[in-house]
């Protein structure tokens, strides 16, 4: 028969995609006893990460709650428009970024250095002794870790100020002055968390080749070369995905330690999205208003994650 005729048999393909879904089939049945764990998760997720979303309507609505989310008016973008038109509006995403901004500068490295000082740690007790030490703040709430702060730093009933009265003869208002107030607040926050998020990156270096380091000793290398030459490049990876995962919470002041550790005297930069959703939004029944706050403030997570992971790409460290 000649080559390229009309009346050439055609040759059926291969039934590759029935091998791969049988393949595939084959996988789940082998893994289903990981896939029932992961279940759970997968319905958390579900119900209350991508459900909520749907929520987003209100911010384009004026929302009511006998009408409901389906029986509210349209109003378009009218929500965004009064709420960038309120100079307040402008006030507080400056303090959001800010607080976030500042909060990232001092609080991102505290993990990096503290896995960094309890890996050189040598003698075990110690070094379990001062994990512990260190872990334990996180497991309190802002309501306990806002009245240690109260009382240390009050002005009637801390404890510094009756120091400095013993000593000087004088109070200082540390809670009522907005430089020892953001000092006071970074700090709580670094006491509270960075012992506990040092367990990622003790986990990063335990990642890394001893061999490395046995190697540099013999070189002559001693611990400060072995820190900057293999320790910190070695985590670098970590560091850079948790830099990313950082910027996308860059608008998401927390709540509880700003409402815990906010007063009328520092309102001028206490005044942030998340306090600024739970006054207007909650107290003050304007769901639409705040939805719109909150939309605006998920977009430009999404670009600061878009930008950082694009940075990170530069170095070889993106998420995707």
């Amino acid at each position: 028969m000649k080559t390229g005729s009309l009346t050439e048999p055609v040759i059926a393909a291969p039934a590759a995609p029935r091998i791969k879904r049988n393949a595939f089939l084959k996988r789940l049945r082998r893994n289903r006893t990981l896939l029932l764990m992961f279940l759970p998760v997968i319905v958390f997720f579900i119900l209350f990460r991508y459900a909520p979303i749907l929520g987003n309507l209100i911010a384009f609505k004026q929302y009511n709650l006998v009408q409901g989310v389906w029986g509210s008016p349209w109003v378009g973008f009218d929500n965004f428009r009064v709420l960038f038109n309120n100079p307040q509006t402008i006030q507080i995403i400056r303090n959001t970024l800010i607080i976030s901004v500042m909060g990232i500068l001092i609080g991102f490295p505290f993990p990096i250095l503290v896995a960094i000082l309890l890996n050189e740690a040598r003698v075990m007790w110690f070094k379990r002794s001062v994990q512990t030490l260190l872990y334990l703040p996180h497991f309190f709430s802002w309501v306990i870790i806002g009245g240690i702060v109260v009382n240390l730093f009050g002005t009637q009933a801390g404890v510094v100020n009756h120091m400095l009265q013993s000593l000087t003869g004088h109070e200082y208002r540390f809670l009522y002055e907005v430089p020892t107030w953001m000092t006071i607040y970074f700090g709580s926050a670094v006491w509270k968390e960075a012992g506990f998020g040092a367990i990622i990156y003790l986990a990063a270096i335990t990642g890394i080749d001893p061999h490395l380091y046995e190697s540099a000793a013999i070189d002559g290398a001693g611990k400060w070369k072995q820190i900057w030459n293999i320790t910190i490049p070695g985590i670098l990876p970590t560091a850079i995905l948790m830099l990313i995962l950082a910027m996308g919470r860059m608008m998401d002041v927390g709540f509880d330690q700003m409402y815990n550790l906010q007063n009328a005297a520092v309102s001028d930069i206490s005044n942030v999205i998340s306090t600024y959703l739970y006054r207007v939004g909650i107290q003050g029944g304007m769901y639409s208003l705040t939805t719109a706050m909150g939309l605006f403030e998920s977009l430009v997570a999404i670009l600061f994650v878009i930008g950082s992971n694009r940075l990170a790409r530069r170095f070889g460290n993106s998420l995707w």
